[in-house]
């Protein structure tokens, strides 16, 4: 375990930042699922820029890496075309 005040303040604010990263993540990950599920284009059309904005949110803060997210917006882009 840490000694130093710095080291433990550390820990502390890794944790909270570990368990913010994992809820964002995880709440894109549910919205790429569900926008792939989407067979209305309409509906489609509305989600994509949310969908692709919590992306790029990720990929700027290095929660994903910035190659993952633009495979990502580049395949759901092409599937709510092809709607």
């Amino acid at each position: 375990m840490a000694n130093h005040k710095s080291a433990l303040k550390r820990v502390r604010s890794d944790e909270a930042k570990r368990l913010r990263n994992r809820y964002q993540h995880k709440t894109t990950r549910n919205a790429v699922r569900d926008l792939r599920a989407l067979e209305d284009k309409k509906e489609a059309e509305e989600k994509l820029p949310a969908v692709v904005g919590m992306l790029d949110k990720l990929a700027k803060r290095n929660i994903i890496h910035k190659n993952k997210a633009a495979n990502l917006k580049s395949q759901l882009t092409k599937k709510v075309a092809s709607l």
